[in-house]
């Protein structure tokens, strides 16, 4: 090599290249949370026989044995077909599903005639089976947006569906025939998610740029009708059908959904602004002009009403009840008077015997495993490159995020009381076999948002 001065340099050896960065794939973390998971699932299992016949079930290993091989599977299919999934959802999806069937269980004690654990169990089984499932056939999650359409004509006839079948306790929210029942809205809003997700990815400059502001507010442009018209439509059928059906509190997910993903989609936080006054204005025109919502609304602003007029307690005030007398440490698996809520004690109310038996130390733990369940959806979206895979991470996360709260929120008073099922906690068979399908989705976004940032080995691995 000659330098401007004509000396003649040697010409040395390269530098190396720095070596590509490898990721750690945390499966082995992964696979000692699962065990831990598993293992408190049977102490409570055990602690509930302890209490109430004062000997271990007879069935503890069986249950033991049952949720640890399907755990196990679970983990074995992401250790498989997702290596650099994020290690905290399966062990925490574990930890809440087998916590619900300890209180279901527990709850089944005192109403022998209504045993409903053995076919939560069997949900649990299809759950993990299907979250087995895409983990082994969704190998690229960007495939998903070739579907946006045909998952929204899905949705809706599934949403529709159950206007032909006679209501269950003022909702028509179920299909029942031949003795088995299934709530198909669980699984439109995974569906929605999805078309919600694909199509604002397709056109969030459109929905960002485009368009006539409001009056002189520069923060709250709204898009072309072209644009903005067909997501409008497609939401206000879905939330049209529910309406029909009442069943608000899934008409709320799918608003609180719609808003989210619309300004994650444009980054315009008059789209929360507009999305709270509509919701404002809905609640209060159904909360006056449907019965059945109406009487959920004079239960929320007097729950101790039924008392003072001499009915006894209704379901509202005996969760509140249940809540008081858990007090901080609560009064031990198997020991509260939960039971006395009534015929929803399982399903609506599981959260209840929750607070009752395990306390606000047990309930803060349970609302931190949600919270951190979302966390790492949004960690994933936030994480992926592509606008498709951020949106359907963050609308997943926020389906769970949002059922939480409402039905956490309708159980503690802090909101009117809506029909929904607590992700994997609740007796519910359509709830928890999505809630595994959502978790599975996560599992497969956060693959790809690690494998992006591995070396060459890994992103061809």
């Amino acid at each position: 090599m000659t330098t401007k001065a004509g000396t003649t340099l040697a010409a040395g050896p390269a530098d190396p290249s720095p070596p590509a960065v490898r990721l750690p794939r945390r499966r082995g973390v992964e696979f000692s949370l699962v065990v831990v998971a598993v293992l408190l699932s049977v102490y409570g299992y055990c602690a509930v026989g302890l209490a109430k016949n004062g000997t271990v079930p007879p069935g503890a290993a069986d249950y033991g044995a049952g949720l640890g091989v399907l755990a196990l599977l679970a983990h074995l299919a992401v250790r498989l077909w997702a290596p650099y999934a994020d290690p905290l959802p399966l062990p925490i999806a574990v930890l809440l599903n087998g916590l619900g069937l300890v209180l279901i269980h527990r709850l089944d004690l005192e109403t022998p005639a209504d045993q409903a654990a053995p076919a939560q169990l069997n949900w649990s089984a299809l759950g993990i089976g299907l979250f087995i499932v895409v983990m082994v056939l969704l190998r690229d999650h960007r495939v998903l947006q070739r579907y946006a359409y045909v998952s929204v004509v899905a949705a809706l006839v599934l949403l529709a569906l159950p206007i032909l079948f006679p209501p269950v306790n003022g909702a028509r929210i179920w299909v029942r025939i031949a003795g088995f029942s299934l709530q198909p809205g669980e699984f439109a809003k995974v569906l929605l998610a999805l078309f919600f997700a694909s199509y604002l990815a397709a056109n969030r400059n459109a929905l960002a740029y485009a368009g006539r502001q409001i009056w002189r507010f520069k923060r709250l442009q709204l898009p072309t009708g072209r644009v903005l018209g067909p997501i409008v439509t497609i939401w206000l059928l879905s939330v049209g059908v529910l309406v029909l059906e009442r069943d608000l509190g899934t008409s709320l997910l799918f608003f609180g959904l719609f808003v989210i993903l619309l300004y994650v989609a444009t980054g315009r936080t008059g789209w929360i602004a507009v999305g709270l006054l509509l919701a404002g204005v809905g609640a209060v025109a159904v909360g006056w002009l449907e019965p059945h919502v109406h009487v959920r609304v004079e239960d929320w602003l007097h729950p101790f009403a039924s008392i003072e007029a001499g009915h006894g307690p209704n379901q509202l005030a005996q969760s509140l009840f249940a809540f008081a007398a858990g007090g901080l440490l609560g009064t031990g698996l198997g020991l509260g008077e939960s039971i006395l809520i009534g015929f929803a004690a399982k399903s609506d109310f599981i959260l209840a015997t929750a607070g009752e038996e395990l306390g606000l130390v047990g309930l803060s733990a349970i609302f931190l495993l949600y919270a951190l369940l979302v966390e790492r959806g949004y960690r994933a979206g936030l994480a992926l490159r592509d606008p498709f895979g951020r949106l359907l991470a963050i609308g997943l996360a926020s389906i769970i995020a949002l059922q939480v709260f409402v039905i956490a929120g309708g159980v503690t008073g802090l909101i009117p009381l809506t029909g929904m099922a607590m992700p994997f906690l609740a007796q519910g068979g359509s709830s928890v076999v999505t809630n595994w399908i959502i978790v599975a989705l996560l599992m497969r976004l956060s693959d790809s948002a690690r494998r992006q940032y591995d070396g060459p080995e890994g992103r061809d691995a």
